[in-house]
C-alpha cells in the first residue's frame, strides 16, 4: 500500500506533499519593487497557476532548475532555528531563485525538516531579496532522505558500527543533506514513487566494490551489509508535475560524491550505480528489476515525459568519478543534453588556474566551484527527454564585474559552492499555459 502523503498542515510524517500553500505575492514589509524594465524581464510568480487575465498572452515553456543550496547544518533543527532568526546565506539563496524564476525547481543539500522549508518558502522566496521579485510555490514535495540514517552494520570498513560513515548515506542526522521540489504546477501526489530502500544488491550487474587485499570480486562489504546496503545515498524520487494536459515526471537524485574512499572506489562505484539507475528506469526493457519503497516493481512507461534533474556528482571528463559515469545519462538514447553554459564559469576557472588548466571538458559548462584538487567541475544536470524541444538554458555564474556576481562570490561563498542550473524547454502535449513567453535570466 502507498505510504500516505500528509498535507503541510500536518507538519509530520516521512512525506510531505505541499499542495497549494496561500503563500504571499510580496511581504508588506519587503523591499521596494525592480524598476518596470527589470520587471518585465522576469516572469509572473504565478505563472501556471492562475487564469490569465483577458489578453495576456501564452506560453509552452516551462523552466526547470536545479540548485544545491548547501542549506545544511551540523545539527539537526539548526536550520530551522537559523530561518526563523534571519539567515543571510538563505537571503542570497532566495534571490539567486528569484532571479532565475524557474517553474520547477530541485534543491539538493538542504536539511530534511518540513517546517524549514515551509518557512524558505514563505518568508524567504515569497519577500524581496535584494530588490527581486518575490516567487512563490504553491507546491512541493520533501521527503526523508537515508543521510544519517543507521544502517547497523559496518559500511565504511573502519571496524565498528555506528557514525556518518555508517549510515545508509554519509550524515550526522537523519535528513541531513536531504531534497526539496518546488513547483508552480501541481504535483500528482498519488503516483510520486521513491526508491529510498531500493538495495545496491538488486540491481543487475551492481559495481560492487573489491576488496583491495583479495583476489575476489565484490568482496569489499560483508555479505550482511550487502544485506541491507541501499543504493541512494539520498534516496530516488519520480515526481509527477501536472503541466497543462500532460504530466511530466521530474527525476530528482543527488548520488554519492565519487571520492572520501580507499582504492576500492567504494563510493566512486556507488554513484555510478546511482547514475545508471535513473538510465535503466527510463529505458523500455531495461527498469523491470526496480521496485519503489510500496514495492511496486517498474520502470517509467514508455508514453511518459521526463526530466532528470539533480547534482549527480560526476562530470564528464574531468574529476575523480568513475570513467563513462554520468554519460550513461548523456548518451542515454531518450535523453538530450542541452549543455548549459556560463560566462562566469571561464572566468573563474582561468582566475583560478591551477587544477582547472589540466581539465579536458570545457570550463563554460562548470556548475560547482571546488578546491584544487579536483577544481571546478560540471556537476549538477538537468536533462529533459529528448522530444522536449529545448529553448533555452544557463547556469548562474555572473562575471566578476557584474553585480550579482555577490551571490556567487568566491570562497567563502555567499550562497554555496554549487551554482543554479536551468533548462527552457517545451511540454509536448500541454496545450498552452497562461503567462508570459520565455524570459532570459
Amino acid at each position: 500500500m502507498r505510504r500516505p502523503r500528509l498535507a503541510v498542515a500536518a507538519l509530520v510524517g516521512p512525506a510531505l506533499v505541499v499542495s497549494a500553500l496561500a503563500l504571499p505575492a510580496a511581504s508588506a514589509a519587503a523591499a521596494d519593487p525592480p524598476p518596470r524594465a527589470e520587471r518585465e524581464q522576469l516572469r509572473s510568480s504565478v505563472a501556471g497557476t492562475l487564469p490569465p487575465p483577458a489578453g495576456a498572452p501564452y506560453r509552452t515553456v516551462l523552466r526547470f532548475a536545479t540548485y544545491n543550496v548547501s542549506l545544511n547544518r551540523p545539527e539537526q533543527g539548526q536550520l530551522l532555528a537559523d530561518l526563523q532568526a534571519g539567515d543571510q546565506q538563505a537571503r542570497d539563496v532566495a534571490e539567486v531563485i528569484q532571479r532565475t524564476r524557474p517553474d520547477v525547481l530541485l534543491l539538493n543539500e538542504v536539511d530534511y525538516d518540513p517546517e524549514a522549508l515551509r518557512v524558505f518558502v514563505e518568508d524567504y522566496l515569497g519577500v524581496s531579496q535584494g530588490g527581486a521579485e518575490p516567487i512563490s510555490y504553491p507546491y512541493s514535495f520533501v521527503d526523508e532522505s537515508n543521510t544519517g540514517v543507521p544502517s547497523g552494520v559496518d559500511l565504511d570498513g573502519d571496524g565498528s558500527v555506528g557514525g556518518p560513515g555508517d549510515a545508509f548515506g554519509f550524515g550526522f542526522f537523519p535528513g541531513q543533506y536531504g531534497m526539496a521540489l518546488l513547483s508552480q504546477h501541481p504535483v500528482v501526489e498519488d503516483e510520486v514513487r521513491t526508491f529510498a530502500t531500493f538495495r545496491w544488491v538488486d540491481m543487475p550487474g551492481a559495481r560492487l566494490p573489491s576488496d583491495p587485499s583479495t583476489p575476489a570480486e565484490g568482496d569489499f562489504y560483508s555479505p550482511e551489509a550487502l544485506e541491507v546496503f541501499r543504493l541512494s545515498s539520498k534516496s530516488h524520487w519520480d515526481v509527477p508535475v501536472q503541466v497543462g494536459e500532460r504530466t511530466v515526471h521530474v527525476l530528482a537524485s543527488h548520488p554519492t560524491p565519487p571520492t572520501f574512499d580507499g582504492p576500492e572506489d567504494r563510493n566512486g562505484l556507488r554513484n555510478a550505480d546511482e547514475i545508471r539507475f535513473w538510465r535503466d528506469y527510463i529505458t523500455p526493457g531495461r527498469g523491470g528489476y526496480v521496485y519503489d519503497d510500496d514495492g511496486v516493481s517498474g520502470g517509467l512507461p514508455v508514453r511518459e515525459q521526463f526530466v532528470v534533474m539533480g547534482d549527480l556528482n560526476a562530470d564528464p571528463a574531468d574529476g575523480d568519478s568513475v570513467p563513462g559515469a554520468i554519460q550513461q545519462l548523456l548518451d542515454a538514447p531518450r535523453v538530450q543534453d542541452p549543455a548549459p553554459t556560463s560566462r562566469g564559469a571561464l572566468e573563474q576557472s582561468q582566475l583560478q588556474a591551477g587544477s582547472n588548466l589540466d581539465h579536458v571538458g570545457p570550463a563554460s559548462t562548470d556548475t560547482a566551484d571546488f578546491g584544487d584538487p579536483p577544481g571546478n567541475l560540471r556537476v549538477d544536470y538537468v536533462l529533459p527527454r529528448r522530444d522536449m524541444r529545448v529553448t533555452g538554458s544557463g547556469v548562474f555564474w555572473p562575471l566578476e564585474e557584474d553585480p550579482l556576481f555577490r551571490l556567487v562570490g568566491t570562497f567563502p561563498f555567499p550562497t554555496s559552492d554549487h551554482r543554479l542550473v536551468w533548462v527552457d524547454a517545451t511540454v509536448p502535449g500541454a496545450g498552452r499555459l497562461p503567462g508570459p513567453d520565455v524570459a532570459g535570466s
